[in-house]
């Protein structure tokens, strides 16, 4: 074979770049390779993180159609540029892939900023009624019937610092009102006599599958409800209408991509969440990637194939087919409980070994075993069940476990699935993890079972240590929230913000993952009395814990292939920061802000220096809205 047509050959088998060497060496060629389409958008000059395979990093990258083209230095993007061409100069700033956060509640989070909050605060009692009082006062137009819904509350720095509170507490406040309170974990309820004479309870009230209401020494309800007897209460509660949901939903969006949050799960979904951010998707309103977890009820583990084919039938009417780079609803997986929390006074997660008690006196303790290993919610055969019956759905299972039994009980339920069905390709995960028994630790990376960690629980803080250290024990309090341990031993760890449970501060909580303490001069901290080391778990890198926030949440569900790196063919899902999550001192990196978020292309937030550039665009173009599926016409 001739030299030239040989080169050509080698060089079709390259690819056009190798094509352009070879010539240049000596190939004879007539034909130059033609050159790329313009680009709708090109950022250069920056410091590109891309969390591809390699951890590459580059300058430059250029987006058409909502799709990423090009990833590379400044030099080589300017082939992409066009007359029509939109150039972003980064300044030397931070580009990486949108946060995907994989276990949110954007509903009840919107629908909080509207609500009376106790503000995460460590309150006593006193302050706690003052905060009601001056609620009660600001909305007086609301007696006799109208709810107070209080969030917020931090339950356990209040029972550690000063004690539990109950439903007299709430009673001898100036109000005929009923009152529900809900704990920052919204494990707990606090409800005055009112709300529970509105909601039915009494001393001879059973507690329903899944909660306790909590009695006092004569058999009375102290007005503590504890996770599913919470829902005896909101059931007597007026609903918010559809346009509230959707309202609820837009302010979820809007603090979401002002964090540079551009996909998430919504945790515990069901069709009012559907139908809300539907609304939002019809109207072209979407300006992240919205997935749900719809939830399975503890007291249907019984009957898991019908109750699965009830939560299909609702899934399959909301579920939209991705078109192009616009956000669209999708509806891929089943949220279960196995357990509650680890933290006194409730102490409702399932542990291998009892929580401990003071057999001493305050001055003197002296913990040992006590009776109770808390409770777990499915039993062994029921959580296999109702996994078993999700993946044959369709859906990846998401399980809450928090303890090292109920985690246990479900990596048991992913391996029984497994063998059942052999062939099935489902990706299981389970929210929190907090403690968990090292043996335990492997068999994440063995079933593909992604731990979705929470970082932010990785800091001192009332919850983190008066309420749990003492109970859990030296042994395992040295191995709570163990982040670093899942990582070693193979896991795909993936990140949960779990907001409003936690205030939302993504690169806050980032932060705490890399040094598992807070920043006692962050807002989102809980100062210096709760600024050491939570134990000596090992630390995560930067690099992964951008990871667990980007491709491994991506892998979690199920878009990886989509998005979560920066790579030419994936979704222009990116943002920018003020600077370099990867070089910042550490005392800073909890201080990261978003200056640009842009979702399919499209920048749906810009701040200095780039907020001409989101104005450009809102008078530029007009939300696209999406047609309405026969099923919901």
């Amino acid at each position: 074979m001739p030299i030239a047509p040989k080169l050509r050959f080698i060089a079709e088998l390259l690819g056009a770049s190798a094509l352009t060497l070879l010539v240049s060496c000596g190939g004879q060629d007539p034909t130059p390779p033609a050159p790329p389409p313009p680009a709708d958008m090109v950022l250069k000059n920056g410091y590109v993180y891309t969390v591809d395979a390699t951890q590459s990093e580059a300058q430059a990258v250029a987006v058409r159609e909502g799709r990423i083209v090009y990833v590379g230095q400044d030099a080589g993007a300017q082939a992409h540029v066009g007359s029509q061409t939109r150039v972003i100069d980064l300044g030397g700033r931070m580009l990486m892939p949108g946060l995907v956060d994989g276990h949110i509640h954007p509903l009840q989070g919107g629908a909080e900023t509207l609500k009376c909050s106790l503000e995460y605060l460590p309150l006593t009692v006193a302050q706690m009624r003052t905060r009601l009082q001056a609620c009660l006062d600001a909305s007086k137009d609301k007696e006799p019937g109208g709810w107070l819904e209080v969030v917020s509350w931090d339950r356990q720095a209040m029972s550690t610092a000063d004690r539990d509170p109950a439903r007299a507490d709430l009673d001898s406040l100036t109000t005929r009102r009923p009152i529900v309170i809900t704990s920052i974990d919204h494990h707990t309820s606090l409800v005055n006599s009112r709300a529970l004479t509105l909601a039915g309870i009494t001393a001879a009230t059973p507690n329903p599958a899944g909660g306790s209401i909590i009695k006092d020494a004569l058999g009375q309800p102290t007005g503590i409800l504890e996770d599913g007897a919470s829902s005896l209460v909101s059931a007597a509660m007026p609903q918010p209408t559809d346009a509230d949901r959707a309202q609820h939903a837009r302010i979820a969006l809007d603090l979401l991509r002002r964090q540079g949050v551009t996909s998430f799960m919504s945790a515990i979904s069901d069709e009012d969440d559907l139908k809300a951010f539907s609304t939002l998707s019809r109207a072209g309103e979407l300006t992240a990637r919205p997935q749900f977890a719809m939830r399975f009820g503890t007291d249907d583990a019984g009957k898991a194939a019908q109750a699965m084919a009830a939560i299909k039938a609702v899934a399959d009417r909301y579920h939209q087919a991705a078109s192009g780079a616009t956000p669209v609803i999708s509806v891929r997986h089943v949220k279960l409980f196995m357990d509650g929390v680890l933290q006194a006074p409730a102490q409702t997660a399932g542990l291998l070994a009892p929580y401990k008690v003071n057999a001493g006196s305050d001055s003197h303790p002296h913990w040992v075993d006590g009776g109770s290993k808390g409770p777990l919610y499915l039993t062994d055969d029921g959580v296999k069940s109702v996994v078993l019956e999700a993946v044959r759905a369709g859906f990846d299972p998401h399980v809450h476990a928090i303890g090292d039994a109920a985690v246990r009980r479900s990596l048991d339920a992913f391996a029984y699935t497994r063998e059942q069905l052999p062939n099935a390709k489902f990706r299981p995960a389970v929210a929190h993890a907090e403690l968990v028994d090292p043996a335990d630790y492997p068999r994440f990376k063995l079933l593909d079972a992604v731990p979705v960690m929470s970082f932010q629980w990785a800091q001192q803080a009332p919850y983190s240590v008066e309420a749990v250290k003492d109970p859990l024990g030296p042994e395992r309090y040295a191995r709570m929230e163990p982040e670093g341990s899942l990582f070693a031993a193979g896991a795909t760890i993936a990140y949960g913000s779990d907001w409003p449970v936690d205030p939302m501060a993504y690169f806050y909580n980032l932060s705490i993952g890399v040094t598992r303490r807070g920043q006692p001069t962050h807002w989102a901290s809980f100062g210096p009395a709760y600024a050491g080391r939570l134990n000596e778990d090992a630390l995560l890198t930067r690099a992964t814990a951008l990871r667990s926030i980007t491709l491994n949440a991506a892998y979690q569900l199920r878009m990886d292939a989509e998005l979560g790196s920066i790579e030419v063919g994936k979704l222009a899902d990116m943002i920018v920061l003020d600077r370099s999550f990867m070089t910042a001192q550490e005392e800073q990196l909890g201080f990261t802000a978003v200056l640009l978020t842009m979702v399919g292309g499209r920048i749906v937030w810009a701040d200095a220096p780039f907020a001409p550039l989101a104005m450009a665009q809102r008078q530029a173009t007009n939300p696209v809205p999406v047609p309405v599926p026969p099923s919901e016409r």
